[in-house]
């Protein structure tokens, strides 16, 4: 039988995966990040690991490619794709948050709202009932207040000095984020045994001082 695939994130969620693979008794090599190599055959743990965008990480789960992904809630929540969501691996911790000018918070009826997640902007403000335009930008969110692009931004905040240098606030906390673990739903049926062998090792790496409290 092949390999189970599991898909990982690129950047620090990659590394962190690795880091608790190995507290999980995994033996996978400390330096993998270091090589510019996509796919990784870990034959001695049965593995194949590939490295994609994190966008990417529910799609390839989704259609099979990789029965196993770890990837940002950020990501699941904007790519609402038909999968398993096992595990919070609670690190990457964030939240989502939107944010703006300070003297602009109590002033909006009918907003632009500049993120990088449109499609869970929009199922958020329509859960609200508030009619919003939608602004998609790729990258330096916190400049389209700023420059009058947007009067809001609904992104990421870790410890929210990004905003506070750029002179923003945050608005409201919409909801905590952090890294998951997801599975293919076939493969949860065809090889569910390998699959909870995996979930089980990284839930006790994860929980395992909790559960045992």
């Amino acid at each position: 039988m092949d390999n189970l695939c599991i898909a990982m994130a690129k950047g620090r969620l990659a590394k962190e995966a690795v880091k608790l693979f190995r507290q999980a008794g995994y033996d996978l090599p400390e330096n993998m990040l270091k090589s510019r190599k996509l796919i990784f055959e870990i034959e001695s743990e049965k593995l194949e690991i590939i490295l994609v965008k994190p966008a990417d990480v529910p799609i390839y789960v989704e259609y099979g490619t990789a029965d196993l992904g770890i990837v940002g809630k950020d990501t699941l929540l904007e790519e609402n794709r038909d999968l398993y969501e096992i595990l919070d691996l609670k690190y990457g911790v964030c939240e989502f948050a939107l944010a703006g000018l300070p003297d602009r918070k109590d002033t909006l009826l009918e907003r632009k709202v500049a993120t990088k997640y449109p499609d869970f902007t929009r199922r958020y403000f329509r859960s609200r009932g508030e009619p919003v335009e939608i602004i998609k930008l790729n990258g330096s969110i916190e400049l389209a207040p700023l420059t009058g692009l947007a009067d809001t931004i609904l992104d990421i905040v870790e410890t929210g000095r990004t905003l506070k240098e750029n002179g923003l606030v945050i608005y409201e906390s919409i909801r905590d984020l952090s890294a998951r673990l997801i599975v293919n739903k076939v493969s949860m049926k065809t090889r569910q045994q390998e699959i909870e062998t995996i979930i089980e090792a990284l839930d006790q790496a994860v929980n395992g001082d909790d559960k045992n409290a």
